[in-house]
């Protein structure tokens, strides 16, 4: 949830000309991350509690990829890049991790 409010605070400094397209598309996939775990974690078998946390997974990485597309356009600065794609790095191998300790 910290992870997606900081990506949040990160685009609201995006151009006003982005906003339909890459500050939308960041903010999507960071929400997706926490939504998909909660959604995955409610009256769901462990099976598909896995299958959320693989929705995570690939929402994390949409929103690096997104994360790169700022850098590379110079919305971002490269220290706000790297402490953020550090962040994506440690929240993903969590994610893994958690998601390997669900047994069917």
């Amino acid at each position: 949830m910290v992870f997606g409010e900081n990506i949040y605070k990160l685009s609201l400094n995006f151009p006003k000309d982005e906003s339909f397209n890459l500050t939308s598309q960041i903010r999507r996939a960071s929400d997706s991350i926490a939504l998909n775990i909660s959604e995955g974690s409610i009256l769901q078998s462990k099976l598909e509690f896995r299958k959320f946390l693989g929705y995570s997974i690939r929402s994390l990485a949409e929103v690096v990829t997104c994360l790169y597309k700022a850098r590379n356009r110079k919305y971002i600065l490269e220290e706000e890049f790297n402490k953020l794609y550090n962040e994506s790095y440690s929240l993903m191998n969590q994610i893994i991790a958690f998601r390997n300790q669900i047994k069917e």
